[in-house]
């Protein structure tokens, strides 16, 4: 090889890399505020993406998943971390409600990329509260609207119903988000508040005051009553000191989070990023806590409300594990009214 092809081939060498780095596209995950559990979860798929070379990913924090859900529909933002009960009012639109409401904006183009871990949340009390059960919740004040955090007013509502309540049933108290809602129960404004197990808000609050979760119904007629009143949602139980306040065993109101893909993801990122947290998802406890709840049984479910993203279902082909089932399921997703 001559002198100057030598020169040729290692200029050719040196622009490749660069190259490649400025072909490769950056993709935007929508989640909520810092510090709140779905930025973590959004900047764990950030490092996934990026140490495995999926793409170069940013986390675009937003006051609530209401005010991304729209970007996921037109395409502007590409992934987004929400409930699955967000997924599923938006997906399925505003003649779709539940709890006489739905107040997200329509976004029928987004599909499910994966289940991430479990998100736990119960009802909170002042450590001296008479309250004991649900039953008790009636007619006292309970923190609610939350117009910044909807999926909040919906929480609660799944456990009103575990006790046969609803909202008509409590004095609200209204308030504009999580923060708000326990900043009240510790002025005495509120009886009772929800927030997630192990929040520092609710470590906080127990610190000043002392707290405790207030358990759901844990009988198979309360469960029922919170999987129908919520789609997507079920009951878990929680062993007194698995998390703070958790003074005695309790149900709690639990539910997946979901990984939404939007409207521009193409096939071939959504099977590389399933690839990627297959591989290595386990690597993401060191990121937070709560991927240790993470498994691969979470890729491939029945129980989703959003029709999964073709890549991902070419995925869990190549593996396997899409089954008869699944493919039922996802036709009767896609075939339901979307208005």
């Amino acid at each position: 090889m001559t002198a100057a092809a030598v020169a040729l081939l290692a200029l050719a060498l040196a622009l490749a890399g660069p190259a490649t780095a400025r072909a490769q596209k950056v993709v935007t995950i929508g989640s909520n505020p810092p510090g709140s559990v779905f930025h973590a979860v959004a900047s764990g798929l950030v490092k996934l993406a990026g140490e495995t070379g999926v793409a170069r990913a940013t986390v675009q924090p937003y006051a609530g998943s209401s005010t991304f859900l729209p970007l996921l529909e037109s395409g502007e933002l590409d992934f987004g971390v929400n409930t699955a009960l967000d997924a599923a009012l938006s997906y399925r639109g505003p003649t779709f409600t539940v709890g006489g409401r739905n107040p997200f904006p329509h976004a029928p183009s987004m599909r499910l990329l994966m289940l991430g871990p479990r998100l736990t949340a119960a009802p909170l009390v002042r450590k001296d509260s008479p309250i004991r059960t649900m039953r008790d919740v009636r007619g006292k004040r309970v923190t609610g609207e939350y117009p910044a955090s909807v999926s909040t007013w919906y929480t609660i509502f799944g456990s009103l119903q575990s006790a046969g309540l609803s909202w008509s049933d409590v004095q609200v108290v209204p308030v504009p988000g999580l923060p708000e809602g326990i900043d009240a129960l510790v002025q005495r404004r509120a009886d009772v508040s929800l927030f997630a197990l192990n929040g520092a808000k609710v470590r906080e609050a127990d610190a000043a005051v002392g707290v405790r979760h207030l358990s759901l119904d844990c009988s198979p007629e309360g469960a029922g009553r919170v999987r129908a009143a919520l789609p997507g949602y079920f009951v878990h139980p929680v062993k007194r000191g698995e998390a703070a306040a958790v003074v005695e065993d309790i149900c709690a109101v639990a539910f997946h989070i979901y990984f939404t893909a939007g409207k521009g993801v193409t096939d071939d990122l959504a099977e590389a990023l399933m690839r990627a947290m297959w591989d290595q998802g386990g690597r993401l406890a060191s990121v937070h806590p709560i991927f240790k709840d993470w498994a691969h049984d979470r890729l491939p479910s029945l129980d989703v409300a959003v029709p999964y993203h073709p890549g991902a279902v070419r995925f869990l082909r190549s593996r396997g594990l899409w089954t008869a089932d699944m493919e039922r399921i996802q036709q009767q997703l896609l075939a339901a009214p979307r208005r």
